[in-house]
């Protein structure tokens, strides 16, 4: 089943079949979906399972309307709530719905949709010249980017790029965004990202772009996006029912080393001992999703042994690395 999309809001879904695998809708069983985008993984549950009902939850009121007409076919099955992820157990107990979820979705990071949007400035490569510098996901409320790069210092603002974004230049690349917002010289992301090239140098279509972790770490940070996800790992066990199945897909080392440490706790089983990547024919359609890695667990009752196999693996893994793999 499907439905005609927003075209503001066309999202090439992620993992599609990998996620609908792991959690394994049945008929009668409950989803969530914390990170509803396009509704795009949605619709895969509801298409496996059409009785199923599913809670969708989503920042980005254009990712809700565009989700909402993709859904539509299985009215009656679905809702959908306006929020933040981290903020899903308040959400939910405040619209009357129940948690323990037989299966739970997260699909991390920003959409093609926000990235390709110039007014939701989180790209510099589209319209990059009258772009502003915002960068929320959720637009009705919050600090923009703007706003953050002029209340750091130049040592937090340096700070922030490098532990946000891993950028071994940070010093040289704040020093120069903050001497541009002082000359009246940072108003878009085109200027922001002149002010990065000015301070390390550009490399035109090769390779990364110098911009690329600057404006990384200064998305994460204006969206809390670790500390959103720190909050939705700490409530999975409440979330997902015993037996259920959390399916968390990751973008970077930041958000992935966070799922690794959390499925290592004594409650969960590894559905799989590596993640999930995207196979060739989705990378062809859809080059965004080479950094994808997908980690999906089953939760267990408390006390409950693992299976043999995810035992040995898990004691391994906490020998060698402390709780990550």
């Amino acid at each position: 089943m499907s439905a005609p999309v927003d075209h503001a809001f066309v999202h090439h879904t992620v993992l599609r079949a990998e996620v609908v695998a792991a959690i394994a809708p049945r008929e009668g069983g409950r989803y969530l979906d914390v990170t509803l985008g396009g509704g795009g993984h949605s619709e895969g549950l509801l298409t496996a399972a059409p009785k199923a009902t599913l809670v969708g939850i989503d920042r980005d009121e254009t990712a809700i309307a565009a989700a909402g007409a993709r859904l539509s076919p299985f009215a009656g099955h679905v809702r959908i709530l306006h929020g933040a992820f981290a903020d899903a157990t308040s959400l939910l107990r405040d619209a009357g719905e129940a948690g323990g979820f037989d299966g739970l979705v997260a699909d991390l990071g920003v959409s093609s949709p926000q990235l390709d949007d110039a007014s939701r400035g989180m790209s510099f490569r589209r319209d990059a010249s009258a772009a502003p510098i915002d960068m929320r996901m959720d637009r009705s409320h919050g600090e923009t980017a703007r706003e953050l790069i002029d209340r750091c210092t130049d040592t937090e603002l340096a700070d922030l790029i490098f532990e946000l974004g891993e950028e071994r230049r940070s010093r040289r690349i704040a020093s120069s965004i903050k001497r541009a917002a002082t000359e009246g010289k940072l108003e878009t992301t085109g200027d922001l990202r002149h002010a990065i090239w000015s301070a390390v140098g550009g490399k035109g279509d090769v390779g990364i772009d110098p911009a690329t972790r600057t404006f990384q770490a200064l998305r994460i940070a204006v969206n809390d996006e670790l500390g959103q996800l720190d909050r939705l790992l700490a409530d999975l066990p409440t979330l997902v029912a015993e037996g259920g199945v959390a399916a968390i897909i990751s973008f970077h080392s930041l958000e992935d080393g966070r799922v690794k440490r959390a499925f290592a706790g004594e409650r969960w089983a590894l559905l799989q001992r590596k993640p999930m990547v995207a196979g060739e024919a989705e990378l062809t359609d859809n080059p965004r999703a080479r950094s994808a890695k997908l980690r999906a667990a089953k939760l267990l009752a408390p006390g409950a042994p693992k299976n043999d196999r995810e035992a040995r693996y898990a004691a391994r893994r906490a020998k060698k690395y402390g709780g990550a793999s």
